[in-house]
């Protein structure tokens, strides 16, 4: 059996001119929680929307566990569907307002009746409806509603009982809180925390919150302007940050303690984030890095091990074994906190 419940090797898409990922490669291990984090516009919902194929990548290889989905038309990826699903940020977006909640979430089981690999525990769909809904914090009545007449936090409940009704191996989840009152977050956070142990499934978590991140993600990979610039398990970003993009957004999260917050010296990067249409030459990053050398203008850096544990980073600066300038204890004066 593989080890990987997803493995992307140099996943590109491109819209035309905009280069939205360019040359991502990711491997997910079964039953870990994996967080896509950057700015936004660096790329990371369309990472997401290629592994479950609503978008067709342009290049690269998709491939969940031991199958290659990356092309496959619509009758052929049909059998693959039930394996991988995603939790949209905004729910009142993402579910159907002519439907009742229990036909929402009911909808992937009566696919794949029709299919026919609806497994015989299942075929009772209303009763599978109720143990999803209960299992998500529900009461099995809330089958009855519509959508509008729940609460965001009820609506993004509802959402992750969709997704996880067919036993999926993989579950994107994209910015799942984002939308949310800062009141519900944490209960949304801690519901995913849960069901990720208690089932087994592996998780993409795309966001750019960092105090999420530190706890529930397993692994951290930094994304960039299309390109991963870091990745590692989550007490090596959060411990040992290599690359300078990585130090600059740790320097901009919260803190909880006041005293140590106001204390703190954010990194101020120059400039917004530059254009995918024309990225810069060499790395991407040295338009705004307050360490950058000449080299960084005009090489492309390449994603290596550094250190032990399985941290890669892509940047000039940082030595095999993991030391390199740490950009929050450098004097930047310019531009705008990352």
């Amino acid at each position: 059996m593989p080890e990987n419940a997803l493995e992307l090797e140099d996943l590109v898409m491109h819209f035309g001119p905009v280069r939205a990922v360019d040359g991502v490669s990711l491997q997910i291990r079964k039953g870990t929680v994996v967080a896509l984090v950057g700015e936004s516009g660096s790329g990371k919902s369309t990472v997401g929307r290629c592994i479950v194929r609503l978008l067709e990548p342009t290049g690269g290889t998709v491939r969940l566990a031991d199958a290659d989905i990356t092309h496959l038309n619509r009758r052929r990826l049909r059998p693959h569907r039930r394996d991988v699903s995603i939790v949209f940020q905004d729910p009142a977006g993402s579910l159907d307002p002519r439907l009742s909640v229990g036909d929402i979430v009911g909808e992937p089981l009566r696919l794949m009746r029709r299919r026919g690999d609806l497994p015989a525990e299942q075929r009772d769909i209303p009763a599978a409806v109720a143990d999803a809904l209960r299992r998500v914090g529900l009461r099995p009545e809330v089958a009855q509603r519509s959508p509008h007449e729940l609460s965001g936090g009820q609506r993004q409940r509802v959402s992750i009982a969709r997704a996880l009704i067919s036993s999926p191996r993989l579950l994107v989840a994209d910015e799942p809180t984002s939308a949310l009152d800062v009141s519900v977050q944490a209960s949304v956070l801690n519901l995913l925390a849960d069901l990720q142990r208690d089932l087994g499934f592996a998780c993409l978590f795309i966001t750019h919150d960092l105090s999420a991140v530190e706890y529930l993600a397993d692994e951290v990979a930094v994304m960039y302007l299309g390109q991963l610039v870091e990745q590692g398990p989550r007490e090596r970003i959060f411990g040992v940050p290599a690359h300078p993009y990585t130090q600059a957004l740790l320097s901009a999260a919260p803190v909880p303690d006041p005293t140590t917050q106001r204390a703190r010296q954010p990194v101020l990067l120059g400039d917004d984030l530059p254009s995918a249409i024309d990225p810069p030459s060499g790395c991407r990053f040295h338009t705004r890095c307050p360490v950058a050398v000449d080299r960084c203008k005009t090489e492309v850096p390449i994603s290596r091990v550094i250190g032990a544990g399985g941290h890669q980073v892509a940047c000039h600066l940082v030595a095999d074994d993991g030391t390199g300038p740490d950009v929050r204890e450098q004097p930047v004066d310019r531009g705008v906190t990352a």
